[in-house]
Formats: C-alpha cells, sequence, structure tokens
C-alpha cells in the first residue's frame, strides 16, 4: 500500500501543473487546491524518513495549497514550481560546497568506487544541474506573475520536464561517447 501512495503520490507531484490547469478550469473553486493539499500532506506523511531535503518543499506546498483555499487565491498555486526549483538549487548548491556534489552522490549509488579523476567533472554537471535550476526557477516565476494559466501549464508541465530531459540525455551520451574515447 505504501509503495502504491507513493507511486500515486509521486505522479500527482510530476503532474502538478496539468493538475493545477484543469482544476482551476473544470472543479468548482477552491477544491483543487484542497485536493493538492491532501496528496501533499500524504506525500510528507508517507517519505518522512527518506527524503529529509525534500520536507521543506512539501511544507512551503502545503502551505501554497491551503492558503490558496483559505483565502480564495488560486495564483498562489502557480507557485509550487519555483519553490521545487529553488529547493532543489539549494540542494545541489549546498552539496558543490560541503561535499560530495550531488551528481557525485548519485553516480556512486551505480558506481561506489569513482576514479577521483571523475570528481571535477562531477562537479562541473552539478553546477550546470544549478544552471537549469536557477532557469528554471525563473521562468517559473515569471510565468506565474506574468502569463496566463495556458502559457503557465505549458512551461511547467511539459517545456521544464523537456529540459530536464534534454539535459540529462545530453549529459549520457556525451559521457558514453566523448568521454568513453578519452
Amino acid at each position: 500500500m505504501r509503495l502504491f501512495l507513493q507511486i500515486v503520490t509521486s505522479l500527482l507531484l510530476i503532474g502538478y501543473p496539468l493538475a493545477v490547469y484543469f482544476g482551476l478550469n473544470y472543479l468548482p473553486a477552491g477544491t483543487i487546491a484542497m485536493v493538492l493539499c491532501l496528496f501533499l500532506i500524504l506525500r510528507l506523511l508517507i517519505q518522512k524518513q527518506q527524503v529529509k531535503s525534500m520536507v521543506l518543499p512539501l511544507l512551503v506546498g502545503i502551505g501554497l495549497t491551503a492558503g490558496s483555499f483559505i483565502a480564495k487565491r488560486h495564483d498562489w498555486l502557480l507557485y509550487y514550481p519555483v519553490v521545487i526549483n529553488l529547493s532543489m538549487l539549494l540542494l545541489f548548491g549546498y552539496s558543490l560546497k560541503s561535499g560530495p556534489s550531488m551528481i557525485e552522490r548519485l553516480a556512486r549509488l551505480k558506481e561506489p568506487d569513482l576514479p577521483d579523476e571523475a570528481i571535477p567533472y562531477l562537479q562541473k554537471v552539478t553546477l550546470i544541474w544549478c544552471g537549469l535550476f536557477v532557469f528554471n526557477g525563473v521562468v517559473a516565476l515569471y510565468t506565474a506573475r506574468y502569463s496566463s494559466l495556458e502559457i503557465w501549464t505549458l512551461y511547467n508541465g511539459l517545456i521544464a520536464y523537456l529540459l530536464i530531459g534534454s539535459l540529462l540525455g545530453g549529459e549520457w551520451l556525451y559521457r558514453t561517447i566523448w568521454l568513453k574515447k578519452s
């Protein structure tokens, strides 16, 4: 049951922009804010020991969704992607300062005995991810404040994921093709 709840809440969080779009357009006022708030609370409860670094963004998300419902301000729902990007930026940026870098930590899950020569490369990749989080966060903030719900949904529900996928795929290609040659 726990795994099922993790999958459902993960899918909802990934689909957050689409849920907001459809909820604001097709559900009674405040309904989507309450539903999202309940899912964020559920996510917090089922992951409390697993990913401590995601507790703060979940709490802020709960505050935004609950506040949106109470204040009857649907625009507050639009700021959650900003919170996620800022959280990821802080997490990845802090790992650069404190070490090991976030990408090194992730790489060591697959290959615990990384060569020392890989560390500077992994730090650069972490820095590139920080740049993506800055860009995504700025565009998410801009779309939340100044654009239509449709543009906000298009960017935060599709384009941002395409950028993330492009960085993942591009880095993998670079690593497997060019770095393996040298």
